[in-house]
């Protein structure tokens, strides 16, 4: 008897069967264009501020709860310098705001505070140089505009604190814009293999057409091969006494490096065999070959100031040095607002493990040293310290490297949206025209106007003495 049915029926966790053998499947691809009746792309040129929006001193406040509180004055200070250093610190604010734009349901392993100096190189496993998206702090799944609109906005801020004009400054928001879509719809052309495996590296700068940031990019590249674990050490530590266990220890440069008690030290280390278990199994006879010698307490960056933070000194047979950073993870800045714009919050889960996940989901390549661990009740991320990493200030680019900027940001940021959705689908949506180009960067405008004002609002409550404020931190 002859039997016309399939050989190998459907399985889960594949795509179901579909297309030809010559050609695409072009079912997700109009589900993106059916998307446009619903949410047409003209809409996300509006913002329409929620009510009851906290005021800007009121929003920072409630960002620094559960901080260290002697270093919220820190990164009050960082976040007062310029309207765009305030957008880096306020990922919870413009989530909060970004509730009430529009939204197409298409979720996306979003990085939740995807501004435009949160794209930088580092090191893989080789040491090759790749360009990326590189903070994951707020990262969960959710609504790929976010992303898209917060890397716009940025934009506009950085041409602004260059002292572009707002030509220049809406143009890199609309090219970055363009490049996500042009990119999108590259990627869904390509073999399923090669889209996940695409821009990462050098090719980029001939995709995006960067030429004008080529020079900058070769000077990045040449600092970032120098930014290593062992320079770091060679600077921020010193020869330990016998009665201190020989090797080096970490010497104080408050207040961003400072040594900690014995018992926090001992707690750090000893959270380290915890991490161990969520190290692919392969690298950790590499790190058996270390030992661990000095653990201090370390400042990071604007957004994350006040967090508790550590970097672990580790020692090779030779005396070579490999550190790691061991950072708090606290939950998603986008977390409360996720259900408003009709996402689901995920399941609680370690924090740690979120943002190594949600890293490994969005990057091509990622630090083989990457995991989590638990100190004191906290979760944590732990990574490699200064893992050859370098990144482009937008802040001091001139206009036309600016421009170049915002196209190799948009390429980048739809690259990693594509390793969690189809870009077949986000390229029906945002199509061939400008007409989400010309919406977003019309709304970048809009909330960069919305950020100047907040930070007005930041640096009056600091002159007047109702926040407290370091600067030059």
């Amino acid at each position: 008897m002859r039997d016309d049915g399939p050989r190998i029926p459907a399985v889960p966790g594949f795509a179901p069967r579909g297309g030809t053998a010559g050609g695409a499947d072009t079912g997700p691809k109009q589900a993106g264009k059916a998307l446009r009746d619903r949410v047409p792309r003209s809409s996300h040129a509006a913002l329409v501020l929620p009510a009851g929006r906290p005021d800007a001193v009121a929003a920072v406040e409630e960002s620094s709860l559960g901080r260290v509180p002697e270093l919220t004055p820190i990164r009050v200070g960082r976040m007062a310098a310029s309207p765009f250093a305030f957008l880096r610190g306020a990922a919870g604010l413009m989530a909060h705001d970004l509730v009430g734009t529009p939204v197409t349901g298409v979720s996306a392993q979003v990085c939740g505070d995807a501004h435009a100096a949160n794209f930088g190189l580092y090191g893989d496993a080789l040491g090759k140089l790749v360009m990326d998206l590189n903070d994951f702090d707020e990262t969960v799944p959710g609504p790929w505009e976010w992303d898209l609109k917060r890397l716009a906005a940025s934009l506009v801020l950085a041409g602004r604190a260059a002292g572009a004009d707002e030509t220049v400054c809406r143009s890199a928001a609309f090219d970055a814009v363009g490049a996500y879509r042009r990119t999108l719809r590259l990627l869904a052309k390509l073999p399923a293999l090669d889209a996940w495996n695409a821009i990462a590296d050098e090719e980029l700068v001939s995709h995006t057409a960067a030429r004008d940031l080529v020079g900058t990019l070769e000077r990045v590249s040449e600092k970032a091969r120098n930014n290593t674990s062992a320079r770091f050490a060679a600077k921020s530590t010193e020869g330990a006494t016998e009665a201190e266990g020989g090797g080096r220890r970490f010497v104080d440069a408050a207040p961003v490096l400072r040594r900690v008690p014995d018992a926090e030290a001992a707690a750090v280390a000893g959270a380290l065999a915890e991490y161990l278990t969520t190290v692919a199994p392969d690298r950790r006879p590499l790190l058996a070959r270390y030992a661990i010698h000095d653990v201090a307490f370390r400042v990071v960056g604007t957004g994350s100031v006040g967090t508790r933070s550590y970097v672990v000194l580790l020692l090779d047979h030779r005396g070579d040095a490999l550190v790691l950073q061991v950072k708090e993870a606290r939950p998603s800045a986008l977390l409360p607002y996720l259900p408003a714009a009709g996402f689901r919050v995920p399941e609680a889960e370690h924090e740690g493990r979120r943002v190594v996940l949600g890293q490994k989901r969005m990057q091509v390549v990622s630090d083989q040293l990457l995991g989590w661990t638990t100190v004191g009740g906290r979760p944590f991320q732990v990574r490699q310290f200064r893992n050859r990493k370098g990144s482009v200030d937008p802040a001091e680019l001139s206009p036309d490297q600016l421009d170049d900027y915002g196209r190799m940001t948009g390429a980048l940021l739809a690259r990693a949206h594509t390793h969690s959705a189809d870009p077949r689908l986000l390229a029906g949506y945002c199509g061939r025209s400008e007409e989400l180009d010309e919406a977003v960067a019309a709304f970048a405008v809009l909330y960069a106007d919305r950020t100047e004002a907040d930070h007005a609002a930041l640096v009056a409550a600091v002159r007047g003495g109702r926040i407290a404020a370091e600067q030059g931190v």
